[in-house]
């Protein structure tokens, strides 16, 4: 499952060619299927490779299911332990620090998108990507997770200049280098996809099959998805401020005008005119407050990104690692 190699300090590391970094939150009905699709497929690339489940805060038995696992598995599977609950993309960044591949596949552990398909982006990757998302096919999801990414995928688009269809697939390759660079990113807002393809100098994507979930839920609601559109809109771009800015300028110009307008109006045809447009002004002054509402809360999302960056917390905290890894600086 892997080769030993020994660095300038006489320490001999266990080097691995890919590296299947998979989050898993309440996912116990799913992880013996899971681990062992995943297995076959390792077995059937004949590459060495490992299998790193980072367990998000679980409250049901995932656990110990993956603890099962890296006992059943000893020389392929480990298990990453978070303290609580810290979502999707921060779980993969602690899977990122701990891998040791030099292609790192990211899967959710919903099964959703089947382990089958990595050998595919595997094969794609070995053209010389940097980065190899997928497309789900046939998507097997609701018509409101549709709506959601459509957005998603256009927000992101336009503002990466990447064109890729489907940014929301967690189904993705990169290379190490990569992984490297988006770890050095300090930022506590981090949507992984944008952020590789930032540092990606050749990105690509292949189709491939999509399939209902068969146990549990999204642990996608409402609410978690309008926070990944605010995370994915503030964290790439500073334009809502700018859009803020210009809109400020407009409605400036609209009120120098609609003075002027007032002004000659009440010229030509007296003070009895001008007292007409009383209500108007009162509905353009709610427009005003409205706009600065809008304002302040697009202001209050940047400030509070601001202070959480400046606070430096850790992403994610390890509470234990289970099965063939060592943290991050250590060294033995």
């Amino acid at each position: 499952m892997s080769e030993e190699k020994q660095g300038a300090d006489g320490v001999v590391s266990r080097q691995r060619n890919i590296s299947i970094v998979i989050p898993v939150y309440n996912e116990e009905p799913n992880l013996d299927e899971l681990v062992d699709r995943c297995m076959k497929v390792g077995l059937s690339m004949g590459r060495s490779f490992e299998i790193i489940l980072v367990n998000d805060g679980s409250s049901d038995g995932s656990e110990q299911k993956i603890a099962g696992a890296c006992e059943q598995y000893p020389d392929a599977v480990s298990g990453v332990i978070l303290n609580r609950n810290y979502g999707q993309h921060n779980a993969i960044m602690a899977g990122f620090e701990l891998c040791r591949g030099e292609i790192i596949v990211t899967l959710d552990a919903d099964l959703q998108n089947p382990p089958e398909e990595i050998p595919r982006l595997v094969e794609c990757m070995e053209k010389g990507y940097d980065v190899v998302g997928s497309v789900r096919k046939n998507r097997q999801d609701s018509f409101f997770r549709k709506i959601a990414s459509l957005v998603t995928n256009k927000v992101a688009r336009h503002y990466t200049g990447v064109m890729m269809t489907d940014y929301g697939c967690m189904l993705r390759a990169y290379r190490r280098h990569i992984v490297d660079a988006m770890i050095q990113c300090t930022e506590r807002s981090t949507f992984i996809p944008v952020l590789a393809n930032s540092f990606a100098g050749s990105a690509t994507e292949i189709e491939v099959n999509h399939a209902g979930r068969g146990h549990g839920d999204s642990k996608y609601n409402l609410w978690k998805l309008v926070n990944l559109q605010f995370d994915l809109l503030t964290s790439m771009s500073t334009l809502p401020l700018r859009l803020l800015t210009i809109i400020g300028v407009l409605i400036a110009a609209f009120g120098v005008g609609f003075g002027l307008f007032l002004g000659i109006m009440r010229i030509i045809h007296g003070p009895e005119w001008a007292a007409q447009g009383v209500f108007t002004l009162f509905a353009m002054l709610f427009v005003f407050v409205g706009v600065q509402f809008i304002g302040m809360g697009l202001l209050g999302e940047y400030l509070g990104r601001i202070y959480h960056d400046v606070r430096a917390r850790p992403r994610f905290f390890i509470r234990r690692l289970v099965g063939d890894l060592k943290k991050p600086g250590q060294n033995s």
